[in-house]
């Protein structure tokens, strides 16, 4: 849901974080995508062994996202439809860089 609506968002995101998910209505997206989050930074984060998103599904969608030019920070860990302290660390790195851009504070 995180990249169906925040792609398609009318008003500028300061990012989009995509945990163990897809793209619904892939085929769509570039008729459909907001331009003010045409430069929106993206970071997506799977489990490896996630049995109810498989892998490649959600590689699917980061390969349609990187070819419609947005900019994408991947991550695979070696867990199920989870999250694990590894993620936890690199969402708390990304987190702090957007707000390094956009000015905040942490």
């Amino acid at each position: 849901m995180a990249l169906h609506t925040g792609l398609r968002y009318p008003e500028r995101l300061a990012g989009i974080m995509a945990l163990s998910c897809f793209l619904p209505l892939a085929g769509a997206l570039a008729a459909e995508a907001s331009p003010a989050n045409r430069e929106v930074p993206v970071f997506m984060a799977h489990g490896q062994r996630d049995e109810l998103i498989p892998l490649a599904r959600a590689k699917g969608a980061r390969d349609v996202l990187l070819g419609l030019g947005y900019r994408v920070e991947w991550r695979e860990y070696p867990m199920p439809h989870a999250v694990c302290g590894e993620e936890v660390g690199d969402i708390a790195a990304w987190l702090r860089g957007i707000l390094d851009r956009k000015g905040g504070s942490r």
